[in-house]
């Protein structure tokens, strides 16, 4: 399949599924939480795929990495979060490890697509 729009990317789909798991958890979290850790939680996970985005969109390579690397960052941000989340209890330990394994599936795929980029520059 020829990738043609960044929604095309593996890495897109699996940091899309990653923010809608998060949408969906932290509906379950109290309101008195609506522009604390809801609101962190859900814009560190929405930058995921938009940053995975914005790369597509940029013409070279460099400029491409740098966006993805940015992704990873916040792959990295949402882990600490939901870390957090499972500690002052707003996540049960199962709602955990389905987040968790989400951000470890979504960061392995965006290396592989830094990877690959890497391998195909001079």
């Amino acid at each position: 399949m020829k990738i043609q729009n960044f929604t095309d990317l593996d890495a897109w789909k699996h940091a899309h599924k990653l923010f809608i798991l998060i949408y969906k958890l932290t509906k379950e979290f109290p309101k008195s939480e609506l522009f604390g850790f809801t609101s962190q939680l859900r814009r560190a996970a929405l930058s995921i795929s938009s940053n995975i985005a914005e790369g597509f969109g940029r013409q070279s390579p460099k400029e491409k990495i740098q966006f993805y690397f940015i992704s990873l960052g916040s792959v990295l941000e949402v882990q600490n979060q939901i870390i957090a989340a499972r500690d002052v209890g707003l996540i049960n330990s199962e709602e955990f490890n389905s987040a968790w394994n989400q951000t470890v599936t979504t960061q392995k795929v965006i290396n592989g697509l830094i990877r690959s980029i890497r391998s195909s520059m001079p």
